[in-house]
C-alpha cells in the first residue's frame, strides 16, 4: 500500500516535470509552422556594442548648437487688439532673440515686439524674465530689450563684411513654438531687400536654412557658432512657412545702431535734408541730364543740411507716368567719391555716418559738375 503511494507520487512529479519542461517546446515548434506550411525563423537582433563615433560634420553641428543655445531666447509678446464689436481681445505673438551681454541686453526684431504691452523672455534652461524695451529701430526691424538675471550667456558676434555664397550657416530659434530648434543650410546670396516696413535692408543674407514663423529675431550663425545675422523674413508666396528662401539682417547693421539704441533709445539717423528721385539711363536721356544715373533733388528742406550747403531742388512740374515730379534740381552722382546710382546707394552711405559728420557731395547743376562739403543733419525715419 505504501509502495503504491510512493509510485503515484513519483508519477505525478514526473508528469508535472514533463509537461512544464518539454510540452511548451513541442508546442513552440508546432507554432513555427503557419497555415501555409512555411516555417518561421526566430527573431535575432544585431545591436551595436558601443555608440557610433560622430563624423567631423556632425561634431561641428553639435559644437555650434551647444555653444549658441544658452544664448538664444524665446520671446513672447502680449498686446490688446479689438474684435468686430470693438471689444478688447488679448493677442499673443512669439519670436526669438539672443543675449548680447551679461547685463541682460537682448536683440530681436522690431516686428516681434511691435505694439506689445507686455514682453517675456525665456532662456534655454526654462527661466522666465520680464523684459523692458531699451530702444527700437523700426526702419532696420531691430529692437533692443533688457532683462535682469544671473549667469546669462552672451553670444559671440562675428563680422558680416566678407560673407561668401556657399558658406555654411545655422539658424536657432523658436519656429512654431518649438524651442531650441536648429536648422542648417548655406548662404544662398547677399542682396538688398525690402523689410517689413518696406525700408531697404542692404546686404541682407539669403539662406536656404529652414526659417519659419517664430524664428524671427533669432541668430544666424557661422560654422564657429558666431552670429552673422538676425533672422527676419521668409519668402513664403502666401504660405507662412519655409520655402527655402529666408533672409537675415547682417549683424554689422545691428552693431551700427546698438550704440544709439543704448544711449538714446532710438537711432539718430543722418540726413541730407532732401526728397529725391532715383534716375536711370532711360529717364536721364529723356530729361536731357548730364549723367546716366543718380538721384535728382526734388525738394530741399528749408534750413536743412542740403539747404545750408547750397543744393537746389526742382522748379518745373512734370509727370513720370502718373507720378508728379519736379525737374531742374541738382543731380547727385557721388558722396565721398562713391558713385550714387539710386536711393539704395545713398541709404547705404548714410548708414555709415552719424548726424554732424561732414561728407562731400558731387552733383550736376545743368551740365556743370560741382562738389560741396555738407554737414549731415538728424532725421527721423528717413535716410536722405
Amino acid at each position: 500500500m505504501r509502495l503504491r503511494r510512493v509510485l503515484l507520487i513519483v508519477l505525478l512529479v514526473g508528469g508535472f516535470w514533463f509537461v512544464t519542461s518539454h510540452l511548451p517546446e513541442q508546442l513552440s515548434r508546432m507554432d513555427l509552422l503557419n497555415t501555409a506550411g512555411v516555417s518561421r525563423s526566430p527573431l535575432a537582433l544585431t545591436e551595436a556594442h558601443a555608440s557610433p563615433a560622430y563624423d567631423a560634420d556632425e561634431q561641428n553641428n553639435i559644437a555650434v548648437y551647444k555653444k549658441a543655445l544658452p544664448s538664444v531666447v524665446n520671446i513672447t509678446s502680449k498686446s490688446m487688439t479689438y474684435n468686430f464689436f470693438y471689444g478688447q481681445v488679448p493677442q499673443e505673438g512669439q519670436g526669438s532673440g539672443f543675449i548680447l551681454d551679461r547685463a541682460g541686453h537682448v536683440l530681436t526684431n522690431f516686428h516681434v515686439i511691435a505694439d506689445a504691452n507686455r514682453i517675456s523672455v525665456r532662456t534655454s534652461d526654462k527661466r522666465d524674465y520680464k523684459a523692458t524695451i531699451v530702444g527700437t529701430d523700426k526702419m532696420h526691424d531691430l529692437a533692443l530689450l533688457q532683462i535682469t538675471g544671473q549667469n546669462l550667456q552672451p553670444v559671440t558676434l562675428a563680422d558680416s563684411t566678407d560673407l561668401t555664397v556657399g558658406q555654411k550657416v545655422y539658424a536657432i530659434g523658436n519656429p512654431f513654438g518649438l524651442n531650441g530648434t536648429m536648422t542648417r543650410g548655406i548662404i544662398s546670396s547677399i542682396r538688398s531687400i525690402r523689410g517689413p516696413e518696406d525700408a531697404p535692408i542692404e546686404d541682407a543674407i539669403q539662406t536656404d536654412a529652414a526659417i519659419n514663423p517664430g524664428n524671427s529675431g533669432g541668430p544666424l550663425l557661422n560654422s564657429r557658432g558666431e552670429v552673422i545675422g538676425i533672422n527676419t523674413l521668409i519668402a513664403s508666396n502666401g504660405v507662412e512657412q519655409s520655402s527655402g528662401i529666408g533672409f537675415a539682417i547682417p549683424i554689422n547693421t545691428a552693431k551700427a545702431v546698438l550704440g544709439d539704441l543704448t544711449k538714446y533709445g532710438r537711432v539718430r539717423r543722418p540726413t541730407l535734408g532732401i526728397s529725391s528721385l532715383a534716375i536711370g539711363p532711360d529717364i536721364a536721356d529723356q530729361m536731357g541730364l548730364a549723367a546716366g544715373s543718380g538721384v535728382l533733388v526734388q525738394r530741399v528742406s528749408p534750413g536743412g543740411a542740403a539747404d545750408r550747403a547750397g543744393l537746389r531742388g526742382g522748379n518745373q512740374q512734370a509727370y513720370l507716368g502718373n507720378q508728379p515730379i519736379l525737374l531742374g534740381g541738382d543731380l547727385i552722382v557721388a558722396v565721398d567719391g562713391k558713385e550714387i546710382t539710386d536711393n539704395g546707394d545713398l541709404s547705404t552711405i548714410m548708414d555709415k555716418h552719424q548726424p554732424g559728420d561732414t561728407v562731400s557731395i558731387t552733383f550736376y547743376r545743368g551740365r556743370k559738375k560741382l562738389t560741396v562739403n555738407l554737414t549731415l543733419g538728424e532725421g527721423r525715419g528717413v535716410n536722405t
